[in-house]
């Protein structure tokens, strides 16, 4: 198997995919046309990337392209319709990079409280001023953390507030009221909820357009004064206009995210880290050894599934629910071309299959083939395929909509 890594990876990554036998062309230089080049030139089966971006130029460049795997949690760089369009797998690592982004999120909510990088920038200019930044900390214990988001990163940062003895309160749609109870977590029921009883409101949402602009002028507008708002995940989740209102207010924030954040080192600018009381950094949230070797590792594994069984583990662009209205199951004798037969009849009566299973039984003399199609077969394509002498029995199951 061919494999294009277009950006920097753990070193592990490269040696374990040489072992299983893969071919292994690394650069991650690569980058907008000059990748679109090389993946047209290699030809590759895989591409890996984690933070380049991969435009319907890239998908369409190479012809053998099966698998794109994002060495991170969010798809949101790589043009999903194109690979679908083209029956090619996405896949991504969720979850493995929750630690370290949960413990850059800490990083900015206690920066956020005590002021360590102003401490930093007074020391560093000679000054001392043990009376300026001795006031205004109101410390973690006893306070409320809110959470909006508790997938992986959200609950690495629920486990650390706990710790710090704080109260949770969290929104998550797919959190259920038993569940946050077991997590000791108060659930509630929008953003805006969470806001307003927040000392620290933390946000862990992918991007999406049900996303953008998630966190608004009301979630926003909800925080009191003094109180602490930090994003981890991506920038355009958050409305940037109504969170500087919010720090006009006396809100504090920790970013790591932007709106526009550049593809490279350079000259940039952004209003909100200019305005006193916040403190962004340059999105480095899973940008640890550990997180680096826990997302290499997940890369590994999923080349490895989807060489040893033709699955791909994580696959994030799968149909939902296919256009299936009827479900054709065909108990068959375990012989060459007799689904070649039932396929080729389908497709003279121009019934389009969208899901095909054949299930093999003991002693591989007979198997059972579950053919999901478009439409209905015609009573004579059924008597057809049933008249075969190598076929047993058809049966044809309408499915419901859903």
């Amino acid at each position: 198997m061919k494999i294009l890594i277009a950006d920097k990876l753990a070193q592990t990554v490269i040696s374990e995919l040489d072992s299983m036998g893969c071919e292994v062309i690394f650069d991650p230089s690569l980058d907008g046309d000059v990748l679109r080049q090389t993946i047209a030139e290699v030809n590759p089966q895989a591409v890996v990337v984690r933070s380049t971006r991969i435009a319907e130029s890239h998908v369409r460049a190479g012809a053998g392209l099966t698998l794109i795997i994002r060495a991170g949690a969010g798809v949101n760089t790589i043009d999903l319709d194109a690979a679908s369009a083209r029956g090619v797998y996405v896949a991504n690592c969720p979850g493995k990079n929750a630690v370290a982004v949960a413990e850059l999120t800490w990083g900015h909510i206690l920066n956020a409280d005590r002021r360590i990088a102003d401490n930093v920038e007074a020391l560093r200019a000679g000054q001392w001023k043990k009376k300026t930044f001795s006031k205004g900390a109101q410390g973690m214990r006893g306070r409320t953390l809110g959470i909006i988001g508790l997938g992986a990163i959200g609950r690495a940062v629920l486990e650390r507030g706990q710790a710090f003895g704080m109260s949770v309160v969290a929104f998550d749609p797919m959190l259920a009221e038993l569940e946050a109870e077991a997590m000791g977590v108060t659930r509630v029921d929008s953003p805006a909820a969470v806001a307003a009883v927040s000392d620290v409101l933390t946000v862990h949402v992918g991007l999406s357009e049900a996303t953008k602009g998630f966190i608004d002028a009301e979630v926003l507008g909800a925080l009191k004064p003094g109180s602490i708002f930090v994003n981890t995940s991506r920038g355009p989740v958050v409305d940037e206009e109504a969170l500087a209102a919010a720090i006009r207010r006396g809100v504090k924030a920790g970013l790591d995210v932007f709106c526009g954040e550049p593809n490279s080192e350079g000259d940039w600018s952004n209003t909100l880290v200019q305005m006193p009381g916040v403190y962004g950094t340059h999105h480095i949230g899973a940008s640890t050894a550990e997180a680096t070797e826990a997302v290499g590792s997940e890369v590994v594994r999923i080349v490895r599934t989807f060489q040893e069984t033709g699955e791909v583990p994580n696959c994030v662009n799968l149909a939902v629910q296919v256009h299936a209205s009827h479900l054709l199951v065909i108990r068959h004798a375990d012989q060459v071309g007799v689904l070649a037969g039932v396929l080729d009849a389908l497709r003279q009566a121009e019934i389009n299959v969208q899901e095909m299973e054949n299930i093999v039984f003991r002693g591989a003399k007979a198997a059972c083939a579950r053919i999901q199609v478009g439409r209905a077969p015609s009573a004579e394509l059924m008597a057809e395929i049933d008249n075969a002498p190598t076929v047993f029995a058809v049966d044809l199951v309408a499915l419901e909509e859903s």
